[in-house]
Formats: C-alpha cells, structure tokens, sequence
C-alpha cells in the first residue's frame, strides 16, 4: 500500500515529531523515535508524553506546554529543553518546539523535537572548566589577566591584583590606564615598552617592580603573549608573580658573595702583608705593624659576627610583632655607650612608639647608632635621635655629625642602583640594617649634607592597637 507523501517526508526527518492531545499523550510519532529514544512509534503512541521525562524536568514542561495550548487569540511558538527517557533506560536530552497551532484534522498538537544531547554534554564540561578556572584564578596568588589587543579594555583580572599591585580592579576596569599607577616611575618606560610589542604580537618575560602602598618594593615576575586572529592581535594574556621574596634572596646572597670575595680578602691582604713586614724587615717598627693587624682582625671578627646575624635572619621566617620602639632605641644605647662613653646621644620620643617590625630591629638601631659614633670625626660626638608618630606609621630619625655617606652607598643599599662586581664598599652592617627594615615591611631612607652630616630615617609599619577586652 502507498503511503501518504507527507507522512513519507515526516519519516524521512532526522527531527523527532509527535503530536500529542490536550493531556500529553502520543497520537503519532515518526520513525526518528526509534533513532533518538530507541522505542517503535507504534510503541509509544497512546502513552504519555510527560511519563517519559525525568522528574526534575517534566513539571516544567508540562507548565510550559499547557501555558501554550491556553491561549488562542494568537499564535505562540516555545522551545523547552529536558531529559527524555529512553528505551535502555538512559536519558537523552531533547530540544523541544511546540506552538498552540492545531486543527480538527491534525488531532492535536505538532511538537518538533531533536537531540541536543552532544550539545548539552559539551556546554557542562565548558561550564565545569570555567568554574574550575575561575576558582583557580580566585584563590590563586598570581595575577591572571587578558586585555584587548590595544589595552583600550580590560576583558579579564583576578582578585589577586589587589594585593599584589595595591590597585583597584575598579578603576582598572573603570580606566585601563590606572595600571600604571601601580608601577615604579623608573620602570614605567620599560612596561610601556613591552606593552607595545605584545599589541605588535611579541611575547613578553619581564620583571620590575609595583605597589605604591608599599614604597614599590614589591617585585614581580610577568610573562605574556598575543593572542593573534587573521593576523591581528586581538588580546593578549597574561600572568604575573610575585618574587619580591626571591629577588630579596638573589640580592642577599650577593651581598655576602661580594663581601667574602672582596672585603674579606683584602683584609686578609693586609694583615698577611703586615705580618711579612715584621717577618721581612728588622727594623720596621713592629708595634706599629702589629696595631694594624690587631685593628683589621677586630673589624674581620665584628664582620663575621654580623655574617652569623644576617645568616640567622635569612634562615628565620620574617614574622614582624609588635615592638616597643622607645625600648628598643634604650635597649641599642646602653650597648652603644658602653663601647663609647665618651659619646653623646639626644633622644626626643614620642609616647606610643609600638611599630609592627621583626624582634632584631633593636640590632639595627644599635648598628646605625654605633656607625653614626664610630665614623664622627670629633672624639666625643653627639647623635641626635627622635622618634615620631605619622598616621599608619613608626618613624626613627638618626642625625649624626659624620662626613656625608656616599649616594652610591645608600643608592644601592636601597635598591636604587644596581650592586656590580666591582662594589664592595659598604659593610654587612648596613646591610644587615637594611635587611631587618626591609624584612619588617618598612623603609630606610638617606639624606647627606656637607655641613650637618648624614639623616637616616627609618620608617616603620605602626602596630595595629590591641582589640578591646
């Protein structure tokens, strides 16, 4: 027997259609049936539709479908998705058209449906991967960032650039230029510099240094790349990471490495070559020669004391705690002035000097006060302390009458001028202070002048006031 030609095109569809009554039972169902659920049409005609969904989804349906069929003053056209079951008893997920158009002839209503199982399995793995990224990138220390390719947009930046940079993703997102506002001036050209050649479609491996809250003493580690389509860079991507602690550590072991190659061996020098003398010579004045090498011996002791106090910070986890200052600047006079009595130091502090620093700060202001004595030229020098309170801050100033302390002296020890091979100049203990300072989240900062001598100030965090009892 022939059948109808529609109802040959309809078998022919890779689409499931059915028409159902009022109720949701199956009046007909073409052979896509059998492809997509695996039952004969025969099979389901006069069962129920909605039987055969999974129970989280067939209230849904039925809702949408009988709001459908309601209304009959115009034509409404819907598309529900859900779960179907099928005949081995898994699920296939169903992308269903129905419209509230029918007519005595069709017996019901005609609803289109077609497998979107694929379609929904590759949306959840998108959908569970980003979620993964994303509490990746929320939890993650380093920054995760992507702009467009002209920097014009911020298009994605994780919570950690607010810790890292001290800026806001507000403003960034606000206005992408506030970025450099985070950045240290003197690398700000270097930044935009590579900022260029990553819009040109290079790839980036940089440091330099952020956080103006933090004096820009953070230094971080950026890598990125372009994303390039058609040709033209269209984002670019990137990441960034904090190694203000490694750098520290590269820098610490320079220092030492530096010393023990240079200042140490031309102690020894000296010392081997007055000994030769006396050795060599009869009539050198052996006295004389003996006194240098007593003087160079203490100052290579007093080194290697200083060797085994910066070894020891470097193996202690910098943990600052709350540090009474105005004891502390007691406690560095009482072993200054037993080592110079004829010394003497003016001490102006404020009351609540508690600053938030690593217990060995008491060791570096006894190296500054020891080192403001030491190098004055007058035989019974005065140091003029006075300690103060601004704001979130702890600050400790130093005044002494000593020739002025070469820049590149402070320069480098700030980090403003980079150590080479050849310096060797300043001792551990300068270091040693600068290490305490920089390990406490604070600062050192140099001022020289040719007529009153050098100003030291160290700026420390201010302890946070204990919480109420």
């Amino acid at each position: 027997m022939n059948r109808p030609v529609d109802r040959v095109l309809l078998d022919y569809a890779q689409d499931k259609i059915a028409v159902v009554d009022r109720d949701g039972t199956y009046q007909y169902l073409n052979r896509a049936a059998k492809t997509i659920l695996g039952y004969d049409p025969d099979d389901l005609i006069g069962e129920n539709a909605f039987e055969f969904m999974h129970p989280s989804d067939r209230d849904y349906v039925r809702t949408r479908f009988e709001e459908t069929i309601a209304v009959d003053d115009e034509f409404l056209d819907v598309t529900v998705e859900y779960r179907h079951r099928q005949r081995e008893g898994g699920w296939v997920w169903l992308e269903s058209r129905m419209s509230n158009l029918t007519d005595s002839e069709l017996g019901g209503y005609v609803v289109s449906s077609r497998d979107i199982s694929d379609r929904v399995t590759a949306e959840r793995e998108r959908d569970e991967t980003e979620t993964r990224l994303r509490e990746l990138a929320a939890n993650t220390d380093d920054v995760l960032w992507m702009f467009s390719g002209d920097w014009s947009e911020l298009l994605f930046l994780n919570p950690a650039y607010e810790s890292v940079y001290g800026g806001s993703v507000d403003a960034i997102e606000a206005d992408t230029d506030a970025f450099m506002d985070c950045v240290y001036p003197d690398d700000v050209p270097a930044v935009e510099r590579s900022m260029a050649a990553l819009s040109r479609g290079e790839s980036v491996d940089m440091e330099y240094r952020v956080n103006p809250g933090e004096n820009y003493n953070r230094w971080v580690w950026v890598q990125a790349e372009p994303i390039v389509e058609d040709g033209e860079v269209v984002r670019i991507v990137g990441f960034t990471r904090d190694v203000t602690d490694r750098n520290r550590r590269e820098r610490q072991l320079a220092v030492v490495d530096n010393l023990l190659r240079h200042n140490i061996r031309n102690d020894m020098t000296t010392i081997l070559g007055q000994a030769e003398l006396i050795a060599d010579d009869p009539e050198v004045d052996a006295p004389e020669r003996a006194a240098v090498i007593r003087r160079v011996g203490e100052a290579l002791l007093q080194t290697t004391e200083k060797q085994r106090e910066t070894i020891h910070l470097f193996r202690s986890p910098a943990c600052p705690t709350t540090v009474d200052m105005t004891e502390a600047v007691d406690a560095a006079l009482a072993s200054v002035r037993v080592r110079y009595p004829a010394a003497t130091v003016e001490t102006t502090l404020s009351p609540e000097l508690v600053a938030s620093a690593l217990a060995e700060v008491e060791v570096a202001l006894s190296e500054l006060i020891e080192n403001a004595v030491k190098h004055a030229e007058s035989d019974a020098p005065t140091v003029r302390i006075t300690g103060t309170v601004r704001d979130d801050e702890i600050v400790i100033v130093i005044d002494d009458d000593c020739p002025p302390l070469p820049e590149f002296e402070y320069r480098v020890l700030t980090g403003d001028k980079p150590m080479s091979d050849v310096y060797h100049s300043t001792g551990l203990g300068l270091w040693l202070v600068y290490w305490i300072v920089d390990l406490s989240d604070g600062r050192i900062e140099f001022t020289t002048n040719d007529e009153t001598g050098n100003t030291i100030t160290v700026v420390l965090p201010r302890a946070a006031a204990p919480a109420p009892e």
